[in-house]
């Protein structure tokens, strides 16, 4: 009797904890949505000319982490960042019209790395170095973010960082099945983000501090 009791608590456990997790994945792709659309909205406005390179590149990375998610039986956390493959994609085509197509160096880098990515995962079958080299190429296309936010940070939307760092958290959190495979690229893109708020915030304040002061001075 004792061991049935057991076995039905359990059950009712395991239930509740895949609800929750049913429950983040549904907010993180939420929050996905919402973290696109300010730019969507910029992009049809003509105020943001998005990088066609750059969103092929970042079309491939995601794309890549979320099959390799999925083989990893990563479940409801794999939700949000399929949605957010599906904006990257999307905002790569309209690029076509709306965005500019200048190509850099570092560019053309990540776009190789992320094809030997692609290369791993077709032939090798190996998803866990296919999610090592996107989540390394991903950190790598962050860091020119990281420098233009730190020279002119008004030239980023902090709430599209904020909120995919909170989606990417919740992907975290709506994972069924832990492992290095389903969780490191999701941890790498909630670090990522946040270190770009943070940079963001942070020199806003710098530099309005340093604004404040000056006109004090000189008045």
């Amino acid at each position: 009797m004792f061991l049935k009791s057991f076995n039905f608590r359990g059950k009712r456990f395991l239930i509740n904890i895949m609800n929750y997790k049913i429950i983040f994945g549904f907010l993180s792709t939420i929050l996905a949505v919402l973290s696109f659309l300010p730019y969507l909205k910029d992009i049809f406005a003509q105020k943001t000319k998005p990088h066609i390179y750059s969103w092929l590149i970042w079309s491939i990375l995601q794309t890549t982490g979320v099959l390799a998610m999925i083989a990893g039986h990563a479940g409801w956390g794999a939700l949000g960042l399929g949605v957010g493959s599906f904006f990257c994609i999307f905002i790569f085509f309209i690029s076509f019209k709306y965005g500019t197509k200048d190509i850099t160096t570092s560019d053309t880098i990540c776009l190789v790395g992320t094809i030997c990515a692609i290369l791993v995962w077709v032939f090798l079958k190996d998803p866990l170095f296919s999610v090592i080299l996107v989540t390394i190429i991903d950190f790598a296309g962050f860091i020119p973010t990281y420098r233009k936010s730190y020279v002119n940070p008004q030239s980023e939307t902090i709430s599209l960082y904020a909120l995919s760092a909170v989606s990417n958290l919740l992907n975290f959190l709506a994972i069924g099945n832990y492992s290095v495979t389903t969780a490191l690229y999701v941890t790498s893109l909630v670090i990522t983000n946040a270190v770009c708020v943070f940079i963001l915030v942070a020199r806003r304040r710098i530099i309005a501090k340093f604004n404040d002061m000056r006109k004090y001075k000189f008045n």
